[in-house]
């Protein structure tokens, strides 16, 4: 063999390769070599093409971007029109369609096919030989705009088709979108060098699909999901919408995960399913479509104006509306930290009535010149906070005011300063602040701390404010007639809160130094603190670089730790809290080695769904302390997801990603064997 063929040979090779690698990771979610190795390869080729132009193809993976367009896109006559969906919003809306296709093709229950609706961009792509050749836009659904350089630069989107028997002509079609997480960092990214940032992942992924130059677009996270096949020449054509989505995840692309239902009951069983997490996943999704899965049931049903008679798009809630925005209050968390609230004309998000939203901190009121008397938009997410995410300038009126941030506590009157270095402001008055002590209570007796029943914000606010109660330690000195006395609390709801502070007393290390609120100490810190000193007494007299040497702690954690066990109010709140009964249970401290060497050392874990045996921040303790990592998603990296009841799509993403999955009785028994080990 001559050397022009080898070097062709060696140049196909790497071709195959990198394809094979981009599909494992951008496709498949599963990286098959590291990223230096992946770099190596991708070199080897670029040299080796740069030295061999004869060798040149546009489906090569180097040629992914292009070169820039001119000052606008060309216009794409679609060979078969890019049609829109209908909408319905209730279950009865969503009966009627199923009636109105029973009746039509007098089939009786309907097999359907349910996708997750992504609020992304549509998208059609043709492929010629099984090569990319178009790219383009629905536009008004007859003519769109031709952006193929930049649908190139999708690693998700295969240049050439990944199977033997390649269609002589294929059109797809589906979602380029933006996932939640690529789209924080984009935004951080265009913050750090002053560029525009996107009010959401819709708007992102709608304005790096529209960039000029196809380096831009290659520069943003854009995802895409394929859901139909239009167009099929040269192979047959699938015969069912369900066949449509493994056709194209043979061909190499990400598609959405359908599913059959029978009837429409099904379908709706799903829709509040994905409805229920949602927010679980990392891309955003806004209804789901119920497509008749037969494509011959289909071609019966027919079309109406322009959308087909065959599916439908079944909304969720909105999560993002425009209301007014009345005032700007201002509240004082148990640290001191002041954060703006917007006071909202009440308007209904994701099926909650909302008047109140975030607005984060001073910083963010001055970036978007958010305004008392301002139209703006609100976003709530499952059970996350709303909070205000942008403001509709053309609706912004002349009588519009702007903010002025206080510089004195509304609640105490003691001055308001900033964080060096951090946009967070803080009340000074921590002594006297009642606010402060407020939340400081609430958060002693929460679920996450020594899990107070009863202990509510409203039994907390009557405690402070009749001077029952001064700090943590004044709630071991309450009697029953002084509780029996607040607003809806008789004798027997004062003599269960009795029961429960009682319990209390007999705190688990990590609970205890949750329970204080020092800054910086969540679950994850506490656990290991707990583990490495054993004791409260050793955590309180720890140097700061013992401190600093700690797994999840670090410096600045040290020094967060240090220096509230150095202010004598905390001492003389935790020596009351001791005096009146409370107990915190000692364990062996563990030498941070014998942590390494730990049965579950290295090991990630994903906990979902609801645990009888046990909390699952016990659950989290527990694993920690075995020298495993509890994480809240799933990944290629999770190396085992312990299922609760009712565990939600996370239990399916482990499953697709191969992912070893625990029933609690073997996640018990697995910890059982860990502690059998240690000890």
């Amino acid at each position: 063999m001559d050397q022009e063929n080898k070097t062709r040979q060696q140049i196909e090779f790497l071709r195959q390769q990198i394809n094979q690698h981009n599909y494992a990771y951008y496709v498949l979610d599963q990286p098959s070599i590291p990223d230096r190795e992946y770099d190596q390869l991708f070199l080897e080729l670029i040299k080796l093409e740069e030295l061999h132009p004869e060798c040149l193809s546009d489906s090569s993976p180097t040629r992914r971007v292009g070169s820039k367009s001119d000052n606008s896109f060309a216009e794409v006559r679609h060979a078969v029109p890019m049609l829109s969906l209908n909408n319905v919003f209730d279950n009865t809306e969503a009966g009627d369609f199923d009636r109105r296709i029973r009746e039509l093709i007098d089939v009786d229950p309907v097999e359907y096919i349910v996708e997750p609706k992504i609020d992304g961009l549509a998208i059609s792509i043709v492929y010629e030989q099984g090569k990319l050749v178009l790219g383009s836009t629905r536009g008004d659904g007859e003519i769109g705009e031709n952006v193929t350089g930049n649908v190139r630069t999708i690693r998700s989107v295969p240049l050439e088709l990944r199977t033997d028997n390649v269609p002589s002509l294929l059109e797809v079609r589906g979602e380029v979108y933006m996932t939640r997480t690529g789209f924080r960092k984009l935004n951080e990214r265009q913050n750090k060098s002053g560029g525009k940032t996107y009010m959401n992942p819709r708007n992102a992924a709608a304005g790096s699909l529209r960039q000029l130059d196809p380096k831009a677009t290659s520069s943003r996270p854009l995802e895409a999901m394929l859901y139909s096949v239009v167009r099929c020449e040269g192979e047959p054509f699938p015969e069912s919408q369900f066949e449509q989505i493994q056709r194209l995840k043979e061909w190499g692309f990400k598609v959405t995960s359908a599913r059959v239902a029978i009837g429409i009951k099904e379908c709706m069983e799903i829709r509040q399913e994905l409805l229920e997490n949602r927010e679980k996943l990392d891309y955003d999704i806004d209804g789901v479509v119920y497509k008749v899965n037969s494509l011959a049931e289909q071609e019966k049903i027919g079309f109406v104006t322009r959308a087909p008679r065959w599916a439908v798009a079944h909304k969720f809630p909105a999560q993002e509306v425009t209301t007014v925005l009345l005032d700007i209050g201002i509240q004082i968390g148990r640290t001191g930290a002041v954060s703006p609230v917007a006071r909202l004309e009440p308007v209904e998000v994701a099926g909650v009535t909302v008047s109140n939203a975030t607005l984060h901190n001073e910083d963010e009121i001055r970036r978007q010149d958010i305004r008392v008397g301002d139209t703006v938009i609100i976003r709530r997410a499952g059970d996350v906070i709303p909070e205000v995410v942008s403001v509709v300038m053309e609706q912004r009126s002349d009588n519009s005011q702007e903010f002025v941030f206080p510089v004195e506590c509304p609640v105490c009157g003691s001055p308001i300063v900033r964080d060096e270095d951090a946009a967070v402001s803080r009340c000074t008055g921590s002594l006297v602040c009642s606010a402060q002590i407020k939340r400081g209570i609430w958060y002693f007796g929460s679920r996450t701390a020594l899990d107070i029943e009863g202990l509510g914000s409203g039994i907390v606010e009557q405690l402070v404010d009749k001077s029952l109660v001064e700090n943590v330690a004044g709630l071991y000195s309450l009697t029953e007639s002084q509780i029996s006395e607040l607003d809806r609390m008789g004798e027997k709801s004062a003599k269960n809160l009795l029961k429960a502070i009682e319990k209390s007393k007999q705190a688990t290390l990590p609970k205890f130094l949750i329970a204080l609120g020092i800054p910086l100490v969540g679950e994850s810190t506490a656990a290991t603190l707990a583990k490495r000193f054993g004791s409260l007494e050793r955590v309180m007299s720890a140097s700061i670089e013992e401190l600093g040497e700690i797994r999840d702690v670090g410096p600045i954690g040290a020094k967060s730790i240090f220096d509230f066990f150095q202010q004598e109010r905390n001492l003389s709140i935790i020596h009351r809290l001791l005096e009146r009964g409370v107990q915190v249970q000692k364990t062996a401290p563990v030498d941070p080695q014998v942590v390494v060497d730990a049965p579950l050392a290295g090991k990630k874990f994903v906990l979902t769904g609801t645990l009888s045996s046990m909390p699952r921040t016990e659950a989290k303790i527990k694993l920690e302390g075995h020298g495993a990592t509890v994480v809240s998603s799933v990944s290629k990296n999770t190396d085992y997801v312990v299922l609760g009841e009712s565990p939600g799509s996370k239990a399916d993403k482990a499953r697709d990603l191969g992912v070893v999955i625990l029933e609690e009785a073997e996640f018990t028994d697995l910890l059982s064997n860990a502690d059998s080990k240690e000890n």
